[in-house]
């Protein structure tokens, strides 16, 4: 009976190796429009962003700036569109796993984990991780929605959704590190990208 199911199971393992691209793919379309967004909000206001990039009191306080900016801006807004259609894909992962490290690192980790301020989430309790500005953020938000509410159109202001405060820590930034990286390892996806039709062109020539 064990013997059974384990075979079967071995089988249904294989069948599903021929759909192997799809998950692949769906990294890939995941992560572009969140790239693309971001290269081109940076590209949009590009002075304000070599300001912040450059400004040790308020910004990263990073060397070179604008030369800095750019390549932030570039490697996403341009991977981003590479990640959209598969080409490259392995290539291009690598400097988006770059920048992804360098955000975290630099504009993030002094935040914690959490991206929003969640006082009651054990990454905020100092078991991990500790910022006292998330351990304060429950009681910020209900003095926002009393006032909101006291003086306010507050159903109109809720109207799209609850308010939530920032708190803007690397967990987004980690999350696209380790899906860049799988997209390292694993590459475009076979029959849905670029890359894959690519090579396969690039075998037949060398015959």
């Amino acid at each position: 009976m064990i013997t059974k199911i384990f075979t079967t199971y071995q089988n249904i393992q294989a069948k599903s190796q021929q759909f192997d691209g799809i998950a692949p793919l769906l990294l890939r379309l995941y992560l572009a429009p969140v790239f693309i967004q971001a290269g081109w909000t940076k590209i949009d206001a590009f002075e304000d962003t070599a300001a912040w990039f450059g400004n040790p009191e308020w910004g990263l306080g990073m060397p070179m700036p604008e030369l800095m900016a750019g390549l932030a801006s570039g490697t996403e807004f341009i991977g981003g569109w590479l990640l959209l259609f598969g080409l490259f894909t392995r290539l291009v992962s690598l400097p988006l796993m770059f920048t992804m490290f360098v955000a975290g690192a630099t504009a993030h980790w002094q935040n914690g984990w959490l991206a929003l301020a969640d006082s009651n989430s054990w990454l905020a309790d100092g078991t991990i991780f500790y910022n006292e500005s998330i351990m304060s953020a429950a009681e910020k938000k209900q003095r926002a929605m009393e006032i909101l509410q006291e003086y306010g159109n507050y159903d109109w202001l809720t109207s799209s959704g609850s308010f939530t405060i920032l708190n803007n820590g690397i967990e987004f930034a980690a999350t696209y590190f380790v899906m860049t990286a799988a997209l390292f390892f694993m590459g475009g996806g076979r029959f849905v990208s670029l890359d894959y039709y690519l090579k396969n062109r690039m075998l037949n020539v060398n015959k």
